[in-house]
C-alpha cells in the first residue's frame, strides 16, 4: 500500500486516521492514528498522540505513543509516554 505523506511546509491540525503508512515531513498537531507505520522525518514536528504498528522518530515528537515497535534516531527529540502493549 502507498504511504500518506505530509510534506515539508504543510501543517495539519486535528485528527488523522489512515490504513496506510504515514510519513510526516511537515507539522502535525492533534492525533495521528495509522494502521501501519508512522515515520517522522528529520526536521518534522509532531505535537500529537500517535498510534501505529511501528514508529520511527527522526524529528521532534511531543505526545503519547502507542506502537509495537519504536525507533528514535540520533538527534531526534521525544517528550511523552510510550505504550508498547499493543
Amino acid at each position: 500500500m502507498a504511504s500518506t505523506v505530509i510534506g515539508a511546509g504543510i501543517t495539519v491540525e486535528g485528527e488523522i486516521t489512515t490504513d496506510e503508512d504515514v510519513v510526516v515531513a511537515g507539522t502535525v498537531r492533534g492525533k495521528l492514528t495509522a494502521k501501519e507505520g508512522v515515520t517522522i522525518e528529520h526536521g518534522a514536528t509532531v505535537e500529537a498522540d500517535v498510534a501505529g504498528a511501528s514508529l520511527v522518530v527522526g524529528g521532534s515528537l511531543t505526545g503519547n505513543v502507542k506502537a509495537a515497535r519504536v525507533t528514535i534516531a540520533d538527534g531526534a527529540q521525544f517528550k511523552g509516554n510510550v505504550d508498547m502493549d499493543v
